[in-house]
């Protein structure tokens, strides 16, 4: 049956296109890949966001704040708002770069983005697992969070930074990690991995 339709245009996103099916994948005229945005793109952000939300922000604040949003306006608009709301707890006029700082640490914000459970899967992949490999259901189970929250949320932004790899046999933490979490690298071997990626 065909039904008549006045001219459109259709805008698709997925950050999944291996799992759209070729004969549509192929319907789209145009494919264009996003990259994560900029701290100067962020940051521009961050301070049009603080101008709708009426709250003053110092251009410092403004860097900080986006140096740890993981590359995602989503993630720093929300950002902006908790530490909005710390500045009016600490009856501050303006978000300044000390309070920024102080704000993302009660917030558990590293600078590099990662949170409380990004930390608690490379930890329990070091201090547990000697470093890996390990499975994605054996890490799952230790930690305590859902295989496919790992996978979709936490391991992507982990593995741009280089600090897992995935190998044949699982999950394995970078030199990268542990420098960034402070922790003596024992096994050096542990990174000549010579096998491809899963």
């Amino acid at each position: 049956m065909r039904i008549p339709l006045e001219p459109f245009t259709l805008v698709g996103a997925t950050t999944k296109a291996g799992m759209l099916s070729a004969p549509l994948r192929d319907r789209f005229g145009m494919v264009f890949r996003l990259e994560l945005y900029s701290k100067e793109e962020l940051s521009a952000i961050v301070n049009r966001s603080a101008g709708i939300l009426d709250v003053e922000i110092t251009p410092e604040a403004a860097m900080e704040i986006a140096g740890r949003s993981r590359g995602t306006p989503r993630i720093a608009n929300r950002l902006l708002k908790r530490i909005r709301d710390f500045a009016e707890y600490e009856n501050a006029g303006k978000i300044d770069l000390p309070l920024a700082k102080k704000g993302l640490d009660r917030l558990e914000v590293d600078d590099l983005g990662l949170d409380i459970t990004d930390i608690n899967i490379l930890r329990t992949i070091i201090e547990k697992f000697n470093g890996g490999p390990v499975g994605l259901d054996t890490l799952a189970a230790s930690t305590g969070e859902d295989t496919g929250t790992i996978e979709d949320v936490y391991e992507p932004y982990l593995l741009q930074l280089g600090f897992i790899a995935r190998t044949p046999r699982g999950r394995v933490c970078t030199q990268a990690a542990y420098k960034h979490l402070g922790i003596k690298l024992f096994n050096p071997s542990l990174f000549d991995m010579d096998e491809k990626e899963d």
